[in-house]
């Protein structure tokens, strides 16, 4: 199977928060920019495996700013690591003052999804190869960051999580 880029999968989804959107002091709902989250993710691991996909988990998800009523907000997504049957998703939420067109990251999240065929099943995906600093950086963290979801799941001994380890206690040949 050939390996893409993650510039393939690249998802970028802009809209404006409006009234019903919003909660008594007129921010975002974190439920609706959960959702906008969710769709872009889901887009950009349908672009890299060519698959329908299923969210498997949201893994992180940092609501730093408030997006308030009238912002364009733009969430881009893109795989940052594939694995067998599954593909780690970044996603960073951006928000433009339609004023004065300042630009500032407001929100960011990590989604799992998993690539399945018409039946349902967990079906293979490509591999990813990342190019740039940032995307090589997001990759190589989203092993760690399966290790600790397999070792908190129980699935995975803590002395197997071997990049994980590495991280606490520096790397052991």
């Amino acid at each position: 199977m050939q390996s893409k880029r993650p510039c393939e999968s690249r998802t970028i989804m802009t809209d404006m928060v409006l009234p019903s959107e919003t909660n008594p002091l007129n921010n975002l709902f974190g439920g609706e920019l959960l959702a906008r989250m969710d769709r872009a993710a889901s887009i950009a691991a349908g672009r890299h495996s060519r698959h329908i996909t299923v969210t498997a988990s949201v893994n992180h998800v940092a609501f730093n700013q408030s997006v308030p009523l009238g912002s364009v907000l733009t969430v881009e997504a893109a795989v940052s690591r594939a694995f067998r049957t599954s593909m780690e998703v970044y996603i960073d939420v951006w928000m433009e003052d339609r004023n004065t067109g300042d630009r500032s990251k407001a929100n960011e999240a990590i989604y799992t999804f998993v690539a399945v065929d018409e039946r349902g099943r967990p079906t293979e995906v490509p591999p990813l190869e990342p190019e740039t600093d940032l995307e090589k950086e997001r990759y190589d963290a989203a092993l760690r960051r399966k290790q600790l979801s397999l070792v908190l799941a129980g699935k995975m001994k803590p002395n197997d999580a071997t990049e994980l380890k590495a991280l606490f206690m520096g790397k052991q040949d």
